[in-house]
């Protein structure tokens, strides 16, 4: 053994190419700075060149601002790290969280029990209605309304309008109401209107078992966009740094705490992101949770939202569905969407399509569907077996 050592033939590193000799230092240095700069939180299939949507290296600047922070800053900046730097304690029995905003009653509860049923351990129900008291037709809505302990003696400043910053109050009422259950790993807020469109299996698995939250967030340089940006939300809130989506979120419990704890960036959108301010009609429910999660965890928000809509009408609102539009055809189509779509609201209307990548694998987007009509209820339960069958 020794003597084969001696004969082995001597490698002149003299003689190796120059363009090897150039090349290592460089690709050292690049792996150093994707090691240091890349998102710490992305979920399995989360890569550095990934298109995904999860946050991937060039989604964060490589050098943090020079300005000083506030002191606002400073604390939210250390509360959100503490949190996410903290290891998730998983629960032995995990819950999905089914938050419903609603004017009233639910019209499609029956549906929604019989997703729910034989999956009694695996779930919690609550329900924020807005106007009046709803009445409930499925056991599983029965008690689990919830209001805020004012509302019963100054109901009229806790009515929840479209388009107002009471709209995210009321979303952080269902979550903070929803954090106290320690079981409850992801919080999906749902409309009236919202029917599911695969079975409670297939939604258990798909939002449990993956890292992120499903927050839609895209940049629209718009007049619906960009466009309803204010400079008073500076310096926290740069313009570039604004973002837009669908506010039917599905959130981890990591990212519903975050949300909870924010005071800063709240005060910034309730103050600064209204209807019919300065001449513009800002809506923070499609802006506030997108900005802020962005922001402060890009890595871990997958850029697109669980719940489906159908704009293509081009209207203020998505397609609503009738009793003649339900058709088995029609939820099948929904449900093998595999991409997903963003359209600017500047004058090139620029069409941006992406993959639904779920832990590294192209997926279907969408466990859940709007806007449907109360009058639709009973063709869905009688498909729904069939439709939701994966």
């Amino acid at each position: 053994m020794s003597a084969s050592r001696q004969v082995r033939p001597t490698i002149h590193l003299n003689k190796r190419p120059t363009w090897v000799l150039v090349l290592v230092p460089f690709v050292t240095i690049f792996l150093i700075f994707a090691y240091l700069f890349s998102p710490r939180s992305s979920s399995e299939g989360c890569f550095i060149f990934s298109s995904n949507g999860c946050g991937s290296f060039f989604q964060k600047p490589l050098f943090l601002p020079t300005r000083d922070l506030t002191d606002g800053e400073i604390a939210s900046q250390a509360v959100i790290k503490e949190i996410l730097r903290t290891p998730n304690i998983h629960s032995k029995n995990p819950k999905i969280a089914f938050m419903f905003l609603t004017p009233s009653s639910l019209p499609f509860e029956m549906l929604w029990d019989k997703f729910f049923s034989g999956h009694e351990e695996r779930f919690t129900v609550y329900v924020h209605a807005s106007k009046e008291s709803p009445t409930h037709v499925s056991p599983y809505f029965v008690g689990r309304d919830i209001r805020s302990e004012k509302v019963s003696y100054i109901f009229v400043c806790f009515q929840v309008v479209w388009g107002k910053f009471s709209m995210i109050e009321a979303e952080k009422r269902l979550l903070g109401k929803a954090l106290l259950d320690p079981d409850n790993e992801h919080f999906v807020l749902l409309s009236d209107s919202c029917v599911p469109v695969h079975n409670f299996d297939y939604v258990y698995n798909y939002l449990i078992f993956t890292n992120v939250s499903f927050v839609d967030c895209f940049v629209d340089p718009g007049p619906h966009g960009n466009g309803r940006y204010s400079e008073h939300m500076l310096p926290e809130v740069a313009r570039q740094d604004f973002r837009k989506g669908s506010q039917w979120f599905s959130l981890k419990r990591q990212h519903a705490i975050i949300v909870m704890a924010d005071s800063l960036y709240h005060r910034k959108f309730k103050l600064f992101c209204r209807p019919n301010m300065n001449g513009r009609n800002c809506y923070s429910d499609e802006h506030y949770l997108q900005t802020f999660l962005r922001m402060k965890d890009p890595g871990g928000i997958a850029n697109w939202s669980v719940t489906h809509v159908d704009w293509s009408e081009g209207k203020w609102h998505p397609k609503a569905y009738r009793a003649q539009d339900i058709s088995f055809e029609l939820l099948k189509n929904i449900t093998s969407i595999d991409e997903s779509t963003h359209v600017t609201s500047d004058n090139q209307k620029t069409i941006m399509t992406r993959p639904c990548i779920w832990n590294g694998l192209q997926r279907p987007c969408y466990l859940f569907a709007r806007k449907f009509y109360p009058e639709t209820l009973d063709k869905l339960i009688h498909l729904f077996s069939n439709y939701a069958g994966t």
